[in-house]
């Protein structure tokens, strides 16, 4: 298995259903980094203030077992910076005891324990303790793993509030049920002790006026027993419909919140892919078409160029390009200030258009091969300098790009800037392209 990176173990936080599977992965992370630490996620339940279960990763599966202990066994100032959150606590006066009572085997050659908050929603939700062998010489584990714990917070916020929801869902259906079995059964009674006094024959010679006015009196009050609980389910129905509303809404802002974090973690693959091929590739020419085909990939556009600096400043020069029409030859320049690429260098200010009909009004873009009225033209820049510019054309299945695309090209653009100044890539490319 290859080792884990920082955007694989983030894709697996991303896809993992549930929190089982998140620890599993920052297991695997740990054990990648110190194969003699062990870790251990102890749920709180914050209203009788105990550590309730414990939560270990073995290999591909999570140990869980059952602790029943008081918050107030840790030390004051240990308890302290846990309910506030944030980075490992070391509990170096006594961890040996402390790891005993979160669970670990007590190492032989002693050991260091640290501990952290996991908040959700402003509150404690959980603790995760980690035991590793003392070291001499070498960096801590805990601060080794410092990165791989940030992507975990975020994962299990995500986790938690997801089981959250959950579990108000079947506590508002459990609600429901009861509700609905109680108006049942007080209407069908009323029913009866209805049909009883309707069914009741008449004796003669008639009733006593008295006994008729109680029985008189007996029918207005079914029937207004049976108004009132008419109108408790017409209540129970509307309180159900603001419920279901409501979940409605939590639903679609907590895949909002899924979506962000998705976008989130593809953004730091990408970062990672463009900082991997810029330590592994030194040939100009390839580095730039797999950044370019980086960047196209992601945004799935069709047809898309690179345009550097030539050695006139007056000029752009097109590097590299996939999709276009074959009359454009890699090296052709444009006058910056004129046609679209030309307008975006000059202003140093990205374009997006998204309709076809202004989309239309641009002369670079009047042929059969652009497709959708959709593009975004962005200014690559490097401390203040142009270097260059990127065009993206022709999203697939005529997509449209949005302010949130040109977001993601502006940090993507950020990275190919610095990669192109620290390579020289402008001017190693002319040799190639026969640029002057």
């Amino acid at each position: 298995m290859p080792p884990r990176t920082l955007a694989s173990l983030a894709h697996a936080l991303s896809a993992a259903p549930d929190l089982d599977q998140a620890l599993i992965a920052l297991g695997e992370s740990l054990a990648e980094l110190d194969r003699g630490a062990t870790l251990a996620l102890i749920l709180y339940d914050a209203r009788r203030d105990m550590l309730r279960d414990r939560l270990t990763p073995v290999g591909a599966q999570v140990v869980r077992s059952s602790m029943e202990t008081t918050f107030d066994h840790l030390p004051e100032p240990v308890r302290t910076r846990v309910l506030a959150g944030g980075p490992f606590i070391d509990v170096t006066d006594r961890s040996a005891d402390y790891a005993r009572l979160c669970g670990f085997a007590t190492m032989i050659e002693g050991g260091i324990l640290a501990v952290r908050g996991m908040r959700m929603d402003g509150m404690l939700g959980a603790m995760l303790a980690l035991y590793e062998p003392r070291k001499i010489f070498g960096t801590r584990t805990t601060e080794r793993l410092a990165p791989a714990m940030a992507l975990f917070d975020l994962a299990y916020a995500r986790l938690a509030e997801r089981e959250a929801r959950e579990e108000a869902v079947r506590t508002l259906e459990d609600v429901t049920q009861r509700v609905h079995g109680e108006y049942v059964r007080k209407l069908g009674a009323l029913e009866a002790e209805l049909r009883e006094v309707r069914n009741t024959p008449r004796e003669v010679p008639a009733l006593d006026p008295a006994e008729m006015i109680a029985v008189q009196a007996e029918a207005a009050r079914a029937v207004e027993e049976a108004r009132r609980a008419a109108r408790r389910a017409e209540l129970s129905d509307q309180q159900l419909a603001t419920a279901v509303s409501q979940l409605e809404q939590a639903h679609l802002e907590l895949h909002r919140r899924s979506e962000a974090l998705r976008q989130r973690t593809r953004t730091l693959y990408l970062v990672d892919r463009a900082l991997t091929l810029d330590a592994e590739t030194t040939d100009a020419r390839t580095l730039v078409d797999a950044l370019l085909a980086l960047v196209g990939d992601d945004m799935q556009a069709q047809r898309c160029s690179l345009m550097l600096r030539s050695p006139d400043p007056e000029y752009l020069y097109l590097a590299a390009a996939r999709g276009i029409a074959p009359s454009v030859s890699e090296g052709m320049r444009i006058r910056i200030g004129e046609g679209v690429a030309g307008r975006v260098a000059a202003a140093r200010e990205p374009l997006l258009v998204q309709d076809v009909r202004e989309a239309a009004q641009h002369p670079l873009l009047r042929d059969q091969y652009f497709t959708t009225g959709s593009f975004i033209c962005f200014p690559l820049l490097y401390h203040g300098e142009l270097v260059g510019v990127l065009n993206l054309t022709n999203r697939a299945q005529r997509g449209i790009y949005t302010e949130e695309d040109v977001e993601r090209v502006r940090l993507l653009s950020l990275v190919i800037s610095l990669i192109t100044s620290r390579h020289g890539l402008t001017e190693r490319l002319l040799d190639t392209l026969h640029v002057s």
